[in-house]
């Protein structure tokens, strides 16, 4: 397995739509399991295929971690494809988020408690399914990143113009990182 460099804020593959695969996508088991290796070396619950450079329909999420808030999060990992978000639900809640592509940026983002969503597995079996709480929130940070949306999109325009030096120190990549990333200015 292989650690892939994550893709910096500024990068274009994160602002595009993912497309969606089928089950004959070139190389896409190793895609996946260099995925797990990355996200696990950046310390993150999840990774969406756009941010190792792939347009495709692609995340995992290994919620784990957060199980000591929600015990139904011990071992909840899966492999996403071809999502798609049928239904949100539910009051709109603050939590912090961060996010790999914006190292050293934590910012609170509402969003609502419940999805439904169809997506298949790594088999490419196909599944619709109801999250709540804090996978659910993951999940849509993850399905962000396949709709091509950001988590600096969530935030107000003051909150943008607040943290414009930071997102263009993050962009050319003036930060320390314990994972690798590929940053869109030269620095």
């Amino acid at each position: 397995m292989k650690i892939l460099p994550i893709r910096a804020y500024g990068d274009p593959v994160l602002r595009q739509r993912a497309k969606f695969i089928d089950k004959d996508h070139p190389g896409l088991q190793e895609l996946i399991d260099n995925m797990w290796t990355t996200m696990y070396r950046a310390q993150g619950v999840g990774l969406a295929a756009p941010q190792v450079g792939e347009s495709i329909r692609l995340f995992v999420i290994d919620a784990t971690p957060y199980a000591e808030e929600d015990p139904l999060l011990d071992g909840f990992k899966k492999v996403f494809i071809n999502a798609e978000i049928l239904e949100e639900t539910g009051k709109e809640w603050l939590f912090n988020e961060g996010c790999l592509s914006f190292p050293e940026l934590r910012e609170d983002i509402k969003r609502q408690p419940v999805i439904r969503m169809r997506f298949q597995d790594e088999a490419f079996n196909t599944y619709e399914e109801t999250f709540e709480g804090l996978a659910a929130r993951i999940i849509q940070h993850e399905y962000d990143h396949i709709e091509g949306v950001l988590m600096v999109d969530h935030f107000s325009p003051l909150k943008k113009r607040l943290l414009k030096k930071k997102l263009h120190n993050i962009s050319a990549g003036r930060l320390a990182t314990s994972y690798p990333m590929k940053f869109p200015i030269r620095k």
